[in-house]
């Protein structure tokens, strides 16, 4: 009877659907957020004068044969189910780049700082990429959007007693 008991307690305990008397469940409150990403060249052709073991990967039939490599920087950003972003994008390079989630899509022309907003409608985790072909696979990252359910939080309990 008494593990029973214990079982039944934890379960309850752990199911979430309890609450204190008196206390209140407030929803989360969607938020615009302004989220700054940089596009960062990591290995680009230009860095073979700095580092002469790239010649051999950029040339034809070297694993960077038609390829540079940039990233995203950050490469994860978390957000939560119903928010805005603001994006700021800042492409310091001469190059010009793509920022790709499945529904939007912005293009970051070189040196130049560009700004788009986005709402973020439907909790997961959503791949951004750079379209452009040789920036391909390694430009990348990925929008997590945590359901807005997750953030609900409850107010603490009214006191009723006159003890502390």
């Amino acid at each position: 009877m008494l593990l029973r008991d214990a079982v039944l307690a934890a379960a309850i305990a752990c199911s979430g659907s309890h609450r204190a008397p008196g206390a209140a469940v407030h929803s989360y409150v969607p938020r615009t957020r302004t989220v700054t990403i940089t596009t960062v060249p990591m290995l680009v052709r230009e860095d073979q004068r700095v580092f002469p073991f790239l010649t051999k990967d950029f040339a034809k039939s070297g694993v960077l044969d038609g390829k540079e490599v940039y990233a995203f920087s950050p490469s994860t950003v978390t957000v939560v189910e119903g928010d805005t972003i603001h994006f700021v994008f800042i492409n310091p390079e001469d190059d010009v780049h793509s920022f790709v989630l499945p529904d939007f899509a912005v293009s970051l022309p070189a040196q130049r700082t560009t700004e788009a907003t986005y709402v973020a409608k439907q909790a997961g985790i959503l791949p951004f990429t750079c379209a452009i072909r040789s920036h391909l696979p390694m430009m990348w990252g990925q929008l997590v959007v945590l359901p807005a359910a997750t953030m609900a939080a409850q107010a603490p309990a009214k006191r009723t007693d006159k003890t502390r």
